[in-house]
């Protein structure tokens, strides 16, 4: 039988087969023994052999690339070689697989019998020996053809360029390649799904594997994971089926297990198929699908797998936004008890982040943590460990303590992976690293560093390209930190196309941000009914943070339409509940309505006591476009209290300093409607300390904006 080239008498029956590509590696190994070559570019070679045999066929083209890239002098020896078999008769090729054993007959050769070498070349002799007359010279047809189509007058340059791992597999692979393929795909898609095989090509090389060996389960298995990069249920359910169908067929479970083998796959399909379920929100069919593998898994007295089944019993349950924290608690105990740290040191992470959103101090939490990475550097679980520093980097940033999230971001980029380095990937591309890329890009845009978010986003669209699962996360983060930007900026109808985009990608997020364009365009009376819907709706999820956010954004409307003492009540409820979850921003951001409020009410002196004690966090760890609304506030207090009387100057001198600072932290954001505002007011401030020159200067930068800007300004006394 002969397939694009490759000569073989039946593909399920033999592992290895000759092709011209393998001869051209027999040529290589065949030139490092006969021929005097470096130290280093032996070593280079050595490291080379591996992926050569146990890889895809690769073109002539790209495998002379690669062996020149190590050694030239061998590159052009090997091109010799088959060379003088192409261009010469069948009996060259003879006379090469004749002498092929000679360098190699001596014990302490490189390609000692049982080495890797060694049993390559012994395959691939056993394999020419078989081959009758006819088959050996189609063989050598194919060898011309493979040798001509690369080399020569019809040299393809651009073929050259492509790299290896985006080679087709041409014909069917022998048991080792496709293992090795099978192994690489896998590894990549799990560390480093950028330099793995676009969706579409994998899919393709899986169908082209699966079309000679239809029973193959490791295939059918990394077709399952490539379903899930581009969220095909349908497939995905169907590859994850047949790969438990096929390792029951093939009884591998049978041999290593004895008779609990059959059964063994069986609870661990169905508990596959459960958080396959899960992923893709489907919790019904989840919870019957974990219900049988925990029925079957109870008849086998299999522990370990109830373990796991439990650990996704209370991810279904958290994921229906029910309170699993006892769940979670058994799981963790039961982990420990069968000595499963994976499994009890995930369940601690689950409860850490439970305890987040219920309201837990910070340090009862890192405390946890900490124990968990004790745990995690004695066991070497890299990917814990990873989660860990970002799951400590979103909880300093949902406390508000951008300082310290910083910090673990930053721990986390630098950290040394404890992952073995295979395929060339120096670190691990995980979601943990996506995520703290994010915390990154958010917190330089907060302090209007865009030119580093811009760099940040852009490593990011690198390393997790569109059509990997973790680019929603720089995706959302992108729109999120364009949006901010656009409203502060004054740009809303730039922010408004973002909304869809957003709301494409998080619902809630989507409506809140739509809420803040309808109110900053006047329209009031459809911002609030979105309000009310989204608190609705994160009350019952428990998002405490989106709805002491739709409070605060509730109670600015009621500024503009029922007065300002009827805000009080919904701003105090929002105080208490971030004080209650330690939200210091959110706290803060509730302290500034508050101190405004009053301000209005006309009772600054309480304003300005009030806002004292937003301002020390607000400096230390909030966004510089929050530092500057504090200081405008501040000022404007110290205007109030000032009241222009002689005996109260000391205020509206303080007010000049505090409106210089305003006014640079928004001149960062190119923020030009509120430093209108700022100019306004010194304008105002330093008429009535009799300062003409600053005065004029102040109301000239006002004027400028002013026509600048072509809108209306809003009443001061009525923006925050």
């Amino acid at each position: 039988m002969m397939t694009n080239g490759v000569v073989h008498a039946n593909v399920f029956g033999i592992k290895d087969w000759v092709t011209p590509y393998k001869i051209s590696v027999l040529a290589l190994l065949y030139e490092m023994t006969a021929s005097k070559i470096t130290l280093p570019e032996r070593r280079r070679l050595n490291k080379l052999i591996l992926p050569l045999q146990q890889g895809p066929d690769l073109t002539l083209g790209q495998f002379l690339q690669t062996v020149e890239e190590c050694c030239s002098q061998t590159a052009y020896a090997v091109k010799l070689r088959l060379h003088e078999m192409a261009d010469g008769e069948l009996k060259d090729m003879e006379y090469f697989f004749s002498t092929l054993p000679t360098p190699f007959t001596a014990f302490d050769s490189e390609a000692y019998k049982t080495s890797v070498v060694g049993l390559f070349m012994r395959h691939m002799l056993l394999a020419y020996n078989k081959l009758s007359f006819s088959q050996v010279y189609k063989l050598y047809r194919s060898l011309q053809h493979y040798y001509h189509n690369t080399v020569g007058d019809r040299a393809d340059k651009e073929e050259m360029d492509i790299p290896l791992h985006e080679s087709e597999l041409r014909g069917p692979l022998s048991q080792k390649q496709a293992e090795y393929f099978l192994a690489r795909q896998a590894y990549l898609l799990k560390n480093d799904e950028n330099k793995a095989l676009k969706p579409a090509a994998l899919q393709e090389e899986l169908n082209n594997m699966l079309k000679f060996n239809p029973d193959f389960a490791e295939a059918h298995y990394l077709n399952y994971l490539n379903s899930m990069r581009v969220q095909d249920i349908f497939l995905s359910a169907h590859s994850l089926l047949h790969y438990f169908d096929r390792l029951i067929l093939s009884g591998n479970e049978g041999k290593s297990n004895g008779d609990e083998g059959y059964g063994r796959s069986l609870r661990y399909a169905a508990l596959n198929l459960a958080s396959l379920h899960c992923r893709f929100g489907h919790y019904r069919q989840a919870d019957l699908a974990l219900q049988e593998a925990i029925r079957i898994a109870q008849e086998s007295n299999d522990h370990v797998c109830l373990q796991h089944c439990l650990s996704w019993l209370y991810t279904l349950e958290q994921m229906k936004g029910s309170d699993s924290t006892v769940l979670t608690e058994d799981s963790v105990k039961m982990a420990a008890h069968f000595c499963l740290p994976y499994l009890a040191s995930l369940g601690i992470q689950s409860l850490v982040q439970q305890g987040a959103t219920q309201g837990k101090t910070a340090h009862k939490l890192m405390d946890a943590l900490k124990d968990t990475d004790i745990l995690h550097w004695k066991h070497s679980l890299s990917e814990l460990i990873e989660i860990s520093l970002a799951q400590t980097t979103s909880i300093w940033r949902m406390y508000g303590k951008s300082t310290m999230a910083l910090q673990q971001a930053q721990l986390l980029l630098n950290i040394s992976s404890l992952e073995p380095v295979n395929f060339g990937v120096q670190q691990n591309n995980t979601e943990a690293f996506a995520v703290a890329l994010c915390h990154l890009a958010e917190l330089h845009a907060e302090q209007g560093l865009y030119s580093a978010v811009s760099e940040i986003i852009q490593h990011l669209k690198e390393q997790f390209p569109p059509h990997t699962q973790h680019a929603k996360l720089w995706m959302l983060c992108d729109l999120k930190i364009q949006f901010e930007r656009h409203m502060n900026e004054g740009k809303y109808h730039l922010a408004e196309p973002l909304v869809t985009a957003i709301s494409a990608l998080n619902k809630t997020e989507g409506l809140y941000r739509k809420a803040q364009v309808l109110k900053a365009l006047n329209r009031s009376t459809e911002a609030y009914r979105i309000l009310q819907q989204l608190q609705v709706h994160c009350e019952k999820t428990k998002c405490t943070e989106m709805v002491i956010r739709v409070m605060l954004s509730t109670a600015e409307l009621h500024w503009e339409s029922s007065g300002f003492s009827t805000a009080l009540p919904l701003l105090l409820q929002a105080l208490a509940l971030a004080r209650q979850h330690h939200l210091q921003s959110l706290a803060s951001e509730a302290i500034l309505h508050l101190a405004f409020t009053q301000l209005m009410l006309g009772v600054p002196e309480q304003a300005l006591t009030v806002l004292h004690e937003a301002i020390e966090p607000v400096l230390a760890h909030g966004a510089v476009m929050d530092k500057g609304r504090t200081m405008l506030l501040a000022a404007r207090c110290q205007m109030a209290v000032a009241g222009f009387r002689p005996n109260r100057q000391g205020q509206a001198v303080l007010a000049v300093d505090t409106l210089n600072e305003a006014a640079a932290y928004f001149s960062k954001l190119n923020c030009k409607e509120r430093l209108r505002d700022v100019h306004y007011l010194q304008a105002q401030l330093h008429h009535a300390l009799g300062q003409t020159l600053q005065r004029n200067k102040s109301a000239m930068l006002f004027r400028l904006l002013d026509q600048e800007l072509q809108s209306p300004a809003p009443p001061v006394s009525m923006q925050l």
